[in-house]
């Protein structure tokens, strides 16, 4: 058989088992608790992998090396920024968010960020958080198709259409089938292949570029303008701003609808958490330490290259014979596809379960839901198919928009308490509109967005608002 027939039927084998566990969690999905939630009853291991696998989309395995593979020492501070990130989530927010959510019944953190039924603005505010969430994650669902495309077309020569229309037909199919079962199984399956890959690849790669000496050397060498600089050679000013805006990452964890929601269907009890914590920060420093030493050594491979995001995929195919191509490749696909399906979860909660109204009830709520998901993934696959972007920056803006709409609200309310309904919609709406307008802002270039203007500040401006104490109400006189 040729290569790429060794490759396929690998891919082959690996979506079959991912389609069976739909199937499999299919039997398992009869009410809206098991599509959103799984029954509020993952293990920890399920709900540490599942959870990370959906916080390291294809913008982690591709654009991670990718990045190291073009901005060079620089690229290590993407490092604290995520991995600071999971510690925000699972120390920090994770126990307040599964104590809440177990004794409030929410299925969605939109439901928790809206409050009781019958509370002032509360479907205002369930409203524009969902149309936050269907902006952001049609964005970013699209961004996983499209990263398909590239894996696909370096390995089978296919076309980038047809590539992005096999992989999000897999992912489509086993979402509807299972929902949340079948996302959390499937999830993390494709976590441990992630991690896997991210030892075996950088470890392959140095020992192809001589051992770890020879690499340290190879660095000392390249004659890359700002490629040996923490800082990309940039004024002191400039310096600062791109590290406080690379660490910013680590501030958008906690807005991610699509993962902290693992939290929310963690079983009871703090062994659970506890053993869910050591192994998601483990699972952590493989994945990112892994993707940025791989991207530094592929760029002692490959001196040039077309396009850094294929610097994986490149590698993969030249260093390992094809069965092991395959499976790599497909712990590419497993990131794109634990990312995307998570995502295409929530979106559909936010349609079928947040925007109802207060008092309606919800029907078959799982084939509505199921109808959802397969009409935002048309969307998405539109969206991917017509738009040009770098996975790695339209990923960081759809992180962003959500991480600074949602993670400041959703930090205070389940730390500090309910926070007034005003409060609450302005500081959604406010961290969401700063972050898109800093995007697009017209003096901002590729090179300079996902800095601190769209990440820290509006965060903290979201944060401030939330946290500012109200003044003091001037007592009436009574009149004579």
């Amino acid at each position: 058989m040729t290569r790429w027939q060794v490759i396929l039927i690998t891919l082959i084998v690996y979506k079959a088992v991912l389609v069976a566990l739909g199937f499999w969690g299919q039997r398992r999905t009869r009410t809206g608790v098991d599509f959103f939630l799984g029954g509020r009853s993952l293990g920890p291991t399920v709900a540490a992998i599942s959870a990370s696998a959906s916080s390291s989309s294809a913008w982690t395995l591709l654009g991670v090396s990718g990045a190291a593979y073009s901005w060079g020492l620089s690229a290590l501070w993407l490092f604290p920024a995520c991995v600071g990130g999971f510690c925000l989530n699972w120390f920090l927010l994770a126990p307040a968010l599964r104590r809440i959510s177990h004794e409030t019944g929410a299925l969605t953190v939109t439901e928790i960020l809206a409050g009781p039924p019958g509370r002032p603005l509360g479907f205002l505010i369930s409203a524009t958080a969902s149309a936050i969430i269907l902006v952001s994650l049609g964005c970013y669902v699209a961004t996983q198709f499209q990263a398909a495309g590239k894996a696909f077309n370096e390995t089978f020569q296919l076309s980038r259409d047809s590539s992005i229309l096999i992989g999000s037909g897999i992912v489509v199919l086993y979402t509807l089938l299972g929902g949340f079962w079948a996302v959390s199984l499937t999830d993390t399956l494709q976590g441990l292949m992630m991690a896997a890959a991210a030892i075996l690849l950088p470890v392959a790669a140095l020992v192809h570029v001589g051992g770890p000496a020879a690499f340290l050397e190879g660095l000392q060498g390249l004659r890359v303008e700002g490629y040996l600089d923490l800082f990309q050679d940039a004024p002191l000013v400039g310096g600062i701003g791109f590290v406080a805006g690379t660490l910013g990452i680590g501030l958008g964890y906690p807005g991610q609808p699509h993962v902290v929601n693992r939290f929310m269907a963690l079983r009871k009890g703090d062994e659970a958490l506890r053993r869910a914590q050591h192994i998601a920060i483990a699972w952590a420093v493989i994945i990112y330490a892994g993707m940025i030493l791989l991207g530094l050594a592929g760029r002692l491979i490959h001196h040039q290259l077309g396009d850094n995001e294929k610097i994986l995929v490149r590698l993969t195919n030249d260093l390992f014979h094809p069965v092991v191509s395959g499976v790599i490749l497909a712990a590419v696909l497993s990131a794109i596809m634990s990312t995307a399906d998570s995502q295409l979860l929530v979106a559909a909660s936010s349609v079928t379960h947040d925007l109802r109204p207060e008092g309606k009830p919800s029907g078959n709520l799982v084939t509505v839901s199921r109808i959802t998901v397969l009409m935002l993934s048309a969307g998405a696959v539109v969206a991917a198919l017509f738009v040009r972007e770098t996975i790695f920056h339209w990923v960081l803006f759809a992180w962003s928009a959500m991480g600074c709409a949602f993670g400041p609200l959703l930090l205070v309310t389940v730390l500090k308490g309910p926070v007034p309904p005003i409060r609450s919609f302005i500081a959604m709406v406010l961290g969401f509109l700063l972050s898109v307008a800093a995007f697009f802002g017209p003096h901002l270039d590729l090179a300079t967005k996902g800095g601190v203007f769209d990440r820290v500040l509006p965060f903290a401006v979201s944060l401030l608002v939330l946290l500012i104490p109200c003044p003091a109400a001037s007592p009436r006189t009574p009149r004579p």
